[in-house]
């Protein structure tokens, strides 16, 4: 009885929708993430805030709270988010978790002082 009753619990919760679980979200255009966002860019310096302004072509200027800008444009290639900047190119990822939407960018090649950057759609 006992191990029904174990195989059931695990058949819920394998079948059931796990609300707040981190996905990742397959983009389809660029179009999807025009709008303003705010989040954390890591640098050789540490860790700086920015904001992001994407536009509905994909062309995006990020700012710091320090003044530094960057300007890019992402891109759909070969199924995948990606982005070239006026500093960098890489791979870009969008998820969703707890009601909250992040875009996480990260360089093919952090030598050239750009690196890891994670912002949230700001509503």
């Amino acid at each position: 009885m006992r191990m029904h009753l174990a195989l059931l619990l695990v058949a819920v919760f394998a079948l059931s929708p796990l609300d707040g679980v981190t996905g990742e979200k397959q983009i389809v255009d660029v179009k999807e993430l025009a709008g303003t966002w705010q989040g954390l860019l890591t640098r050789e310096q540490g860790q700086q805030r920015a904001t992001m302004i994407v536009t509905t072509d994909g062309s995006y200027r990020a700012t710091t709270t320090a003044g530094s800008s960057t300007e890019g444009k992402f891109y759909i290639e070969d199924g995948k988010l990606r982005y070239r900047s006026s500093r960098t190119i890489g791979i870009g990822s969008l998820s969703e978790d707890r009601g909250k939407t992040v875009l996480t960018m990260m360089p093919e090649d952090p030598k050239y002082g750009a690196g890891r950057a994670e912002y949230e759609r700001v509503k």
